[in-house]
């Protein structure tokens, strides 16, 4: 897993301190960037505002995604990345509280790669932790762009 990035857009402080502590527990090395809201994603994704210098801003290897985001809503930026020439390309997994089918339907409609329900169990949230980036980063083949 050497050298590899995830990208979190997460607006809950909670919910940030429990991916990073699962993402420890479970030994997962990789570059994390937290991003709070739906407008900073889209910022770096465009090398914006404050992510001008590409340079300094790689892209991810994987994106984890909040679907009740401020500013710009997790559907929106899904789309977004969807339709990016190169986002297109990087798995995205929603990782949200919602069991709604409705967010479900959409957000496989808009091509997300995976939806996770939030547990509550942090046990259980560090296993499906664990098991999804090893997934990710070592079975599954991802197009070289």
């Amino acid at each position: 897993m050497e050298n590899k990035k995830i990208l979190i857009v997460e607006d809950s402080q909670d919910d940030k301190d429990l991916i990073i502590r699962a993402f420890k527990k479970s030994d997962v090395h990789a570059q994390v960037l937290v991003l709070q809201d739906g407008a900073e994603a889209l910022d770096y994704m465009r090398c914006a505002g404050a992510f001008q210098n590409k340079a300094t801003y790689d892209i991810p290897d994987l994106i984890l995604l909040d679907l009740k985001l401020p500013k710009v809503d997790g559907r929106e930026l899904l789309k977004a990345f969807k339709k990016d020439k190169i986002f297109k390309f990087i798995p995205v997994i929603i990782l949200s509280s919602s069991g709604e089918r409705s967010d479900l339907d959409d957000c496989y409609n808009f091509g997300v790669n995976s939806y996770i329900k939030k547990p509550i169990d942090f046990t259980l949230f560090t296993k499906i932790m664990k098991e999804t980036i090893h997934y990710w980063f070592n079975i599954n083949e991802q197009p070289r762009f």
